[in-house]
C-alpha cells in the first residue's frame, strides 16, 4: 500500500530513537543492529480526517494576521492564537526581545498546532518582514492620531499589532505603524484585555470581508505552493519536520492523503 511504513524503536549503544522504515527495508535489517520492532502502523490518515484538514485549510487566509509584541502570559497568547484559528488566520507573528519558549494552556484548545507562529527578536525585523509582504500595519493604542477601528478598511492585507496589557506596543513599533486604531470604551477602564482586543479586531476584519464576499472557500486564500506545503505539514507533522531538518522536499500526497513518493530507507523522527 502506498505510504505504508513501520514504526520502529532502535536501541544501539544506549541510544533510543524512533524511525520510520518501509516494509522492504525491514526485511534487510540485521540482528546486529539490535533492532526491536514494538509495533507497526500505517502513516496515511483516515480519509475523513484528510478531508477535514482540507476543508479547514481551504478557508485559511494568508493576508490577515496579528503581530504581538512581548505578550508572554500563556493565557493571553493561547487566547489570541485560538481567535486566529477561529477566523481562519494562516500565520501569526510574535516579537520577544528575550529568548522565549512558547507555552500555551488549555485556553488554546490545541489551536497552536494549526496556526504557525513566526517569532522575531527585534521589532524592526518583524515589521520589515510584514511590510515587504504588502501588509498594512494597524497599531492598537490611544495616541491622538488613533481612530475608531470600525472606520478602517480591513479588506486588504491587514496586520493588527498588539502589545502587552500594561505597556501596549513600544514606541519603536508605534513610530512604524501605518495607522493607529482603538476600540472605543464606555466604562471606567480605557482598554480591553489584549486577547479580547485581538478577537474583536479579527472578527471585524472577517465581517468586512464577508460583506464584500472575499472570504476564501476553496484554497484561494494562499498560493498553490503554500497550500501544498501546509496540507503536508498538517497531515504529517513529524515527517515534515524531518524533511526540513534534512533539507528535503516534502513528498507528494495522493487524493486520499497518502504519501506516494519514496522516502529514504529510514527517516529519523523525534519522539
Amino acid at each position: 500500500m502506498a505510504g505504508a511504513f513501520l514504526c520502529l524503536i532502535l536501541i544501539k549503544k544506549g541510544e533510543i530513537r524512533i524511525v520510520l522504515s518501509s516494509q522492504k527495508h525491514l526485511k534487510q535489517l540485521s540482528s546486529s543492529k539490535a533492532t526491536i520492532i514494538l509495533k507497526s502502523l500505517e502513516m496515511p490518515l483516515l480519509p475523513r480526517r484528510y478531508e477535514r484538514l482540507k476543508a479547514v485549510l481551504n478557508r485559511r487566509i494568508s493576508d490577515l494576521t496579528v503581530l504581538i509584541e512581548n505578550v508572554e502570559k500563556p493565557h493571553n497568547l493561547s487566547a489570541i492564537i485560538r481567535s486566529c484559528d477561529a477566523v481562519g488566520v494562516l500565520e501569526a507573528h510574535a516579537i520577544f526581545h528575550k529568548e522565549k519558549l512558547l507555552t500555551f494552556n488549555s485556553t488554546a484548545q490545541g489551536s497552536q498546532k494549526w496556526v504557525q507562529i513566526n517569532q522575531y527578536k527585534k521589532t524592526t525585523q518583524a515589521i520589515k518582514v510584514l511590510k515587504s509582504k504588502g501588509f498594512k500595519l494597524y497599531g492598537t493604542n490611544l495616541n491622538p492620531k488613533s481612530i475608531d477601528y470600525r472606520k478602517c478598511n480591513f479588506k486588504g492585507p491587514t496586520a493588527f499589532v498588539l502589545g502587552a496589557e500594561k505597556w501596549g506596543i513600544s514606541e519603536e513599533a508605534t513610530n512604524l505603524m501605518d495607522e493607529h486604531i482603538h476600540i472605543p470604551m464606555r466604562g471606567m477602564v480605557e482598554s480591553l484585555n489584549v486577547s479580547v482586543a485581538a478577537s474583536a479586531l479579527l472578527f471585524e476584519a472577517i465581517r468586512q470581508r464577508q460583506v464584500a464576499n472575499i472570504i476564501p472557500e476553496s484554497g484561494e486564500g494562499m498560493s498553490p505552493k503554500t497550500y501544498k506545503e501546509k496540507i503536508f505539514e498538517w497531515a504529517y507533522p513529524d515527517v515534515a519536520q524531518w524533511c526540513k531538518s534534512e533539507g528535503r522536499k516534502y513528498p507528494d500526497l495522493n487524493e486520499k492523503g497518502e504519501i506516494i513518493d519514496d522516502l529514504p530507507r529510514t527517516a529519523k523522527m523525534k519522539y
